[in-house]
């Protein structure tokens, strides 16, 4: 079985792997242009357990929430890049605007989300705190961002 995938199939995983007495760690996001604040995020997300599971905004998801011009990278090739990750156990894609119904679904251990978020607005933080999980909040790296590198490559290169 490789990362990528379905909820379903992670639910097992996940169940198995809860049975096994392992730490089981979500996070989520779109991650359209892989960045040096992914990486980090996601390298100190994975300490935080044993396990790390990124749930990937669909393309669908992404259009809703960042515009039509986004994603930049599609769904699949997305999916791909984060599971050659070596801090990332599992990919999965979710299609909601937000990942409540997955949270609930799969009932990781603990739920992180970067310092861009605040405590009180991470969605499904009071799912994961009702059997018993936490949440952590990880600091962002500043000016790291896909928004940013797609304005500096437009600023770059606008004249030729």
């Amino acid at each position: 079985m490789g990362k990528i995938l379905s909820r379903d199939d992670l639910k097992s995983e996940i169940d198995a792997l809860h049975k096994q007495g392992k730490k089981v760690v979500f996070t989520n996001g779109c991650f359209d242009i892989l960045h040096v604040g992914h990486v980090r995020y996601l390298r100190e997300a994975k300490k935080e357990g044993d396990v790390l599971v990124l749930a990937l905004n669909s393309d669908h998801s992404v259009r809703a929430i960042k515009g039509e011009k986004r994603p930049i990278v599609p769904e699949e090739e997305r999916a791909d890049v984060m599971a050659a990750l070596e801090s990332v156990d599992y990919v999965t894609l979710f299609e909601e605007l937000t990942p409540l119904e997955l949270i609930e679904y799969l009932k990781p251990d603990v739920l992180i989300k970067g310092g861009d978020w605040e405590e009180d607005k991470i969605v499904g933080r009071d799912a994961v705190r009702s059997w018993g999980g936490r949440v952590a909040v990880i600091p962002e790296v500043k000016g790291a961002s896909t928004t940013n590198i797609v304005e500096k490559i437009r600023t770059v290169y606008r004249s030729e």
